[in-house]
């Protein structure tokens, strides 16, 4: 799937938008197109396309990716959970892009050099991990934002390089910075979604709570017994059913609920979802990132039901923390469960409260805001500050607490005062020597080292660089060990 939109020859604009996604569940792609509908709202953007990576990929990878997934939610969703988990570990996986991986993004790496863009977005981490190795080999130098689609941060997004990690909500935005990354590079904006209905109708208070029963984009069979189940219900109320792109789903939703005359409304796909979110009283349905974003900015509660094991799940755990949804781990108390919210005086209006303050609706400009006006240099986090990462996150061990040669410390660009490298303590030294100024600053150099750079510090240059020749530091974070204390040039004392 490619998408472009141009201004005009008359434009104003000077950058050029690359949205990169990959159409795993309808989310990620949900959010790239909302994204991309906010760019026409800024006039510094002259172009903008949305490229689906899987779509440009080889028919077994994309298969295996997207059917296969779904196969696993569906036969082995312990599988799923397990999987979760243990990418859940930040920098875990040694190799950022595989071989098999880099072969497939070929067709990605000439699209982005065909569209030469000044800014990417990504709302997946496939993407992602591929610009943090097109960022330190130097094949782009266009700012790149990782943009997260569920509202708990996972280890397998967070990448080698990047310029802004975007994230749902700030809980998430602690633990990163916990972990040791920079505050100015990690912002809560929440998951970009749809704009909303300029005029969204008032719910009627003399009307029976209407529920909206979604079943996904592509239809789940689940819904068959959600509908079932609100059958039986006791309390008054109608109900919309969305059964998606799944036309079977549909035709039996529709027999199912034929004796009940006009109570229930079914529908196929629909371009109508933002209407009828701000028009129900009640969502029933999966906690899927973008849904949950969606119904959020609606003040729209949440039933959840049959949640998939690891993302779902714990965007499930923050909404009910939020009071703004309930779940069902059953079909057969969902009707219950439902009765419990509407019957209970005040508590389905306190639900929709706290749904209205849990919703972000400008989260996609915040986030173009935050890459476009924000660090022009990427932030590099190095192989060894990688592993540290790692190994605190396993033993639960904030950045703070660290102390010695295996302590993070921040490179700071002097001019700029955004931090463009995490490294350990110890790979001080070695930029010591080498960039060291009389006054113990430091001055990073393109190839004008006493000593030839080793393949890290080569990496890092090339990104952080990009086409200056030198770029004046700091170091800010703990203090280092007495072997790594300023030095003067050479390794000489000042």
């Amino acid at each position: 799937m490619r998408r472009t939109s141009a201004r005009g020859p008359d434009a104003a604009g000077r950058e050029r938008v690359l949205i990169l996604s990959a159409g795993v569940g309808a989310g990620h792609n949900s959010a790239a197109a909302a994204v991309q509908h906010a760019c026409a709202a800024r006039a510094d953007i002259d172009e903008v396309q949305v490229l689906d990576v899987l779509q440009v990929s080889s028919v077994l990878y994309r298969t295996l990716l997207d059917k296969g997934y779904f196969v696993l939610v569906e036969d082995l969703p312990w599988l799923v959970e397990w999987g979760y988990d243990i990418n859940d570990r930040p920098f875990r996986r040694r190799v950022p892009v595989d071989p098999w991986t880099r072969v497939n993004a070929l067709p990605v790496i000439d699209a982005i050099k065909r569209f030469r863009p000044t800014a990417i977005v990504c709302t997946h981490f496939l993407p992602a991990q591929l610009l943090a190795s097109l960022l330190l080999r130097g094949v782009i130098d266009a700012r790149t934002a990782v943009v997260m689609t569920d509202y708990d941060f996972q280890g397998l997004w967070l990448t080698g390089a990047f310029h802004t990690f975007f994230l749902a909500r700030e809980e998430a935005k602690v633990e990163l910075m916990a972990l040791g990354l920079p505050p100015d590079r990690v912002a809560a904006t929440g998951i970009p979604i749809a704009t909303q209905p300029n005029a969204a109708p008032a719910r009627d208070a003399n009307e029976p709570p209407m529920l909206l029963i979604s079943a996904g984009a592509s239809g789940g069979d689940y819904a068959v017994s959600v509908v079932r189940q609100t059958m039986h219900m006791r309390s008054s109320f109608t109900a919309t059913v969305v059964c998606g792109r799944n036309n079977a789903l549909r035709k039996r939703i529709e027999q199912l609920v034929a004796p009940a005359g006009d109570r229930y409304r079914v529908l196929g796909f629909t371009a109508e979802m933002p209407q009828l979110l701000h028009r129900a009283d009640l969502f029933v349905g999966k906690p899927g990132g973008l849904a949950a974003s969606e119904c959020m900015a609606a003040g729209l509660p949440m039933v959840l039901v049959n949640p998939i094991p690891g993302q779902e799940v714990r965007n499930g755990d923050y909404l009910m923390e939020q009071g703004a949804a309930v779940r069902c781990n059953t079909p057969a108390t969902i009707g219950w469960k439902i009765d419990e919210v509407l019957r209970e005086p005040g508590r389905l209006q306190r639900m929709q409260a706290a749904a209205r303050r849990t919703g972000r609706p400008n989260a996609a400009a915040d986030v173009l805001t935050g890459l476009l006006d924000g660090p022009s240099r990427p932030l590099v986090v190095t192989r060894a500050a990688q592993k540290t990462i790692l190994a605190e996150s396993e033993r639960r061990v904030v950045a703070t607490d660290l102390t010695g040669p295996s302590s993070l410390v921040r490179v700071v660009d002097s001019a700029a005062g955004s931090t463009v490298a995490l490294l350990r303590a110890e790979e001080l030294e070695d930029l010591q020597k080498r960039y060291a100024t009389p006054n113990g600053g430091l001055v990073l150099r393109r190839g004008s080292a006493l000593m030839s750079p080793g393949w890290e510090e080569r990496r890092l240059l090339r990104a952080i660089l990009r086409g200056d020749e030198e770029l004046p530091v700091r170091v800010e974070g703990p203090s280092p060990p007495p072997h790594v204390l300023p030095t003067g040039p050479a390794g000489q004392d000042p």
